[in-house]
């Protein structure tokens, strides 16, 4: 019975214990309750998780377009280097291969001058008269002024521009001028033009420019050693070349040679006047051919001798008023006309004392001749010129007309003045010890001295008379000229001349001028002229 008792009561307590092993073990396998902030961190982790491949998508794709434009960039060429000089003052930008560049200029040519002139005495007994001599009316003829020359202050050139080179083989120039004679423009298109310079040694260039034609006409007016040009010279180049001319040139040049061709037509008249039209209306514009050759056939390493020849043709004159007739009526006469003149080789005062007025013609044309020697600083030249008109008016027989000059000039401080191959003229001198008085050095000296003759005359008949039919009395000039040039740097200089001129004339009208039948009405005198220059 114990023994029962004793299995029963140990039966009991196993299935006690088992009991709670079940129920724990239940109470185990049962799922917790999860809690919401957990819930919450997992899907902030899954969002992270997820943009942070966005991210990296995002950066893939910036990485392949900066490589792309990285690949785009290596295939362009670096913009091309810019170098800055200043050659004898002249600032000037390049490119670093040389095909293109500017360079800036800038001229003030400020002339003052005094003319040792006799008094103005009466008209009736001081006959001194300037004007033109055919086509005129005594209210464009100025009785007075030629008595009682100006003195006083001008700025001959005041020039602002820029001129270079285009890819290579373009050269072109823009230049303004508002400088003048007797009184300043208000403002000018001196020079703009275009070149083509491929077809080397020959060049082809169009616009407006000074077509080449003689040994004066192509030296630069910056390094002249006068104040201005001879009149022979400047009578010549005015008639189919000269400053401001519309024309189209070919020329070439080598290191002893040079030739040009052009054809030219009308100068280009003043700009920003205000007026309705810049230049005079006419009814038909001038057409003129110009030529020039030239060379330096002897030569050695200190020394030259230049030769050449130049000319002029107008096959069609400037017609200004249309068709007229001859004084008669009755012979038909082209209104065309051409003039030769010339202001006394200084242009503080603007008075023409020599001029044939206007020449009815059919054509006109000039032939020149030049010559110069050069040994070290010492330079001579001169040069001759054969003016000539072809009458429409087959009544009158046709004019011609001659001038010349001769100079010298002594570099006394030893430079030697440049020939220019391009230009076939001699330029300015170095200056091989700038003015620099603390290091006592005072710059290049050079001495000139030149006579030069414009004979306007042709068949002017005698003194006291009226001339013949044909006549043109447009009168002599000869000046005898000495300078000196005072050169401080290459864009400084001060030059001083002094003129003895002589002006020999038969009034062409009694009328018109106001005189005698006849009557002398030239005169001489002196004068002095400074120029101040600054030119790069």
């Amino acid at each position: 019975m114990r023994m029962i008792n004793r299995y029963g009561s140990a039966s009991l307590a196993a299935f006690l214990l088992a009991g709670v092993a079940s129920a724990a073990m239940a109470q185990d396998a049962a799922p917790a309750p999860q809690d919401p902030r957990e819930a919450r961190i997992e899907q902030l982790e899954a969002a992270v998780q997820q943009l942070s491949a966005e991210v990296e998508d995002l950066k893939r794709g910036q990485a392949a377009q900066i490589q792309t434009i990285e690949d785009a960039a290596q295939k362009i060429p670096p913009p091309p280097s810019v170098n800055t000089t200043f050659v004898n003052g002249r600032p000037t930008l390049a490119s670093a291969d040389g095909k293109f560049s500017a360079t800036l200029h800038g001229v003030m040519q400020l002339d003052t001058g005094a003319v040792d002139q006799r008094g103005p005495g009466p008209l009736a007994t001081d006959l001194r008269r300037d004007g033109p001599a055919i086509g005129s009316s005594a209210a464009n003829t100025d009785a007075l002024h030629a008595r009682n020359l100006k003195d006083g202050t001008l700025f001959r050139r005041a020039r602002l521009g820029v001129d270079g080179t285009a890819f290579g083989d373009f050269d072109y120039r823009v230049l303004l001028d508002f400088g003048g004679s007797g009184v300043e423009n208000a403002g000018q298109l001196y020079e703009t033009w275009l070149q083509y310079s491929g077809f080397r040694p020959l060049r082809v260039r169009i616009g407006a420019f000074a077509p080449a034609i003689g040994l004066d006409d192509q030296a630069s007016t910056n390094g002249m050693p006068f104040i201005e040009r001879a009149g022979s010279s400047d009578a010549a180049r005015n008639l189919a070349a000269g400053d401001t001319r519309l024309a189209a040139q070919l020329f070439g040049y080598g290191d002893h040679w040079f030739a040009s061709a052009a054809v030219t037509g009308r100068t280009v008249g003043v700009i920003n006047t205000g007026t309705a039209s810049a230049t005079p209306a006419t009814y038909g514009d001038q057409l003129g051919f110009v030529g020039r050759v030239a060379a330096t056939p002897l030569h050695g390493k200190d020394w030259l001798v230049h030769l050449g020849v130049h000319g002029s043709y107008v096959d069609r004159p400037a017609n200004t008023s249309g068709p007229s007739v001859a004084a008669t009526g009755s012979t038909p006469v082209t209104s065309a006309t051409v003039a030769f003149n010339d202001t006394p080789e200084q242009r503080i005062d603007g008075t023409k004392l020599v001029d044939t007025g206007k020449i009815d013609a059919r054509h006109a044309g000039t032939v020149g001749f030049e010559v110069a020697v050069q040994k070290q600083n010492v330079l001579l030249q001169g040069e001759y010129e054969y003016l000539a008109v072809d009458r429409s008016d087959p009544g009158l027989s046709s004019p011609d007309f001659s001038g010349f000059y001769v100079s010298g000039s002594w570099v006394i401080t030893g430079e030697t003045r440049k020939y220019n191959t391009a230009t076939a003229a001699f330029d300015a001198p170095p200056v091989a010890h700038p003015f620099n008085p603390k290091a006592g050095t005072w710059g290049a000296f050079e001495l000139a001295a030149r006579y030069s003759d414009l004979d306007l005359n042709y068949h002017q008949g005698v003194r006291g008379t009226a001339g013949p039919a044909d006549a043109v009395r447009g009168g002599d000039q000869s000046i005898w000229t000495a300078g000196v040039n005072w050169y401080l740097s290459p864009i400084v200089r001060f030059v001083v001349d002094y003129q003895h001129v002589k002006i020999s004339r038969l009034s062409p009208n009694a009328t018109n001028f106001n005189t005698p039948v006849g009557a002398q009405i030239g005169q001489s005198y002196d004068a002095v002229v400074v120029r101040s220059q600054v030119a790069f």
